[in-house]
């Protein structure tokens, strides 16, 4: 068993070493030793007990770190320190509130950052930096990560969606699934497929004018004949009125011209 006169020798250890912590934070503190202030702070933290002044060097080491850390763009440790300078109790209420300053505006300028980087396209990066911001007890700290997440991947899908739509030439719905994306990064991305899409609903419209004109006329020809003797022209390269043009002649018609509207008219058999 353990003698009485070890245990208080333990004792008395521990209360030497206790009574020694304070003396020695405070003069790391004012040699600006920061590793050793660190340390002697955190252990008269784990002994729950700090002497009269030490709270104040305990305070002043942790805010020094925490800025070299910011300084050398260590943001998870900065925001570490930050916020236990705010979680902590402090001698200095004025203090403690410029503390809680400092943290929300380290705050603000992460996700500033982040917002760059993702407009930018660099999705991956702009999660890794908000990544120290969920240790946050702030309330939504991840909201922004989980909205950023959202869109990139909506408008991801959109994309891919474009494409396919692109292949079926299903035009109409390509140009919706266009007007979904809402990245600047996608829409620039975006930019050939809407050009391709905005040409290929143009050159419907001018087939669908050319043909509206005497469409119930027996003598028009219109309707899905003509429509796909023109898009076989247009997949040729036709300009779209040359297409219209040739579609007629091959169906044995010819031109006319009524106004602003033009149709595709039969030959008579004694020819035009």
């Amino acid at each position: 068993m353990i003698s009485f006169s070890l245990i208080l020798a333990i004792a008395a250890c521990v209360f030497w070493w206790e009574r020694q912590l304070p003396n020695k934070l405070r003069h790391a503190a004012r040699e600006g030793d920061l590793e050793a202030c660190l340390r002697f702070g955190e252990q008269l933290a784990a002994l729950r007990w700090l002497g009269t002044g030490s709270l104040k060097e305990q305070a002043l080491c942790r805010r020094r770190q925490a800025k070299i850390f910011w300084t050398e763009d260590n943001v998870a440790e900065a925001l570490k320190l930050q916020r236990r300078l705010v979680q902590s109790e402090q001698e200095d209420a004025s203090q403690q509130k410029r503390d809680r300053n400092q943290l929300d505006e380290w705050e603000t300028e992460i996700r500033d950052q982040a917002l760059v980087l993702f407009r930018n396209g660099k999705f991956e990066q702009a999660i890794a930096r908000l990544t120290p911001l969920e240790g946050s007890k702030t309330p939504g700290s991840s909201a922004l990560s989980d909205t950023l997440k959202e869109t990139w991947n909506r408008n991801r899908l959109d994309y891919q969606r474009l494409k396919a739509l692109i292949d079926k030439e299903r035009w109409w719905e390509a140009l919706d699934s266009l007007n979904r994306l809402d990245h600047p990064w996608w829409q620039q991305r975006a930019e050939k497929q809407r050009d391709r899409v905005e040409v290929a609903i143009e050159q419907l419209r001018d087939t669908e004018e050319h043909q509206q004109h005497g469409s119930t006329d027996p003598n028009v020809i219109a309707g899905a004949e003509l429509e796909a003797a023109v898009q076989k022209e247009l997949k040729a390269g036709t300009d779209p009125w040359d297409a219209f043009q040739s579609a007629c002649r091959l169906l044995g018609g010819h031109v006319e011209e009524d106004g602003p509207e033009s149709f595709c008219r039969r030959r008579s058999d004694k020819g035009s």
